[in-house]
């Protein structure tokens, strides 16, 4: 990938985003930083477009649904398909295909596979609004919701899994 920041750029400008979904995505990719800095072996330019753009959907909806249609308008816009992915599936630790369907979502996958998707979804997990926070802060905030447990479970494994503690 050449050029992530005109790409980047570009992409606010034609889906019009706010300030307030840049600075968002902002502090989502400084907190990124912290997770990459214990792998040698990523993509860190997929990385920083994936937390850059993750958000783009929130331009139509703040709804849970903002992932797969900010994906579908990157794709409108002919960006590189891994992008696409991480921004369908940055939501909390994934959605299960059972829980997108009782979502309503449309039928695709939900969960973050490759490591880039999974350390953008845990980024944009460890920030409230444009401040950085904790797996503990996380969780309370997710409990508050009444987020099902399996959620949870699912946070606190990639949280294992990406810095092991």
């Amino acid at each position: 990938m050449s050029n992530i920041d005109t790409l980047i750029d570009e992409v606010y400008l034609k889906l019009k985003c706010s300030d307030y979904i840049i600075d968002h995505c902002k502090v989502v990719y400084e907190r990124s930083k912290d997770i990459t800095k214990f792998y040698d072996n990523v993509d860190l330019d997929l990385i920083k477009a994936g937390c850059m753009l993750h958000d783009v959907g929130r331009t139509i909806t703040n709804g849970i649904e903002h992932a797969y249609l900010g994906a579908d308008l990157l794709r409108d816009l002919e960006v590189d398909e891994k992008i696409c992915l991480i921004t369908e599936r940055h939501i909390g630790a994934g959605i299960t295909s059972a829980e997108a369907k009782e979502l309503g979502l449309p039928d695709r996958n939900y969960i973050p596979e490759t490591i880039e998707e999974k350390i953008v979804a845990h980024s944009d997990n460890l920030v409230h609004g444009v401040t950085k926070v904790d797996l503990d802060f996380v969780i309370e905030k997710w409990n508050n919701k009444n987020m099902k447990q399996e959620s949870i479970d699912m946070l606190i494994k990639l949280h294992e899994e990406l810095l092991g503690d």
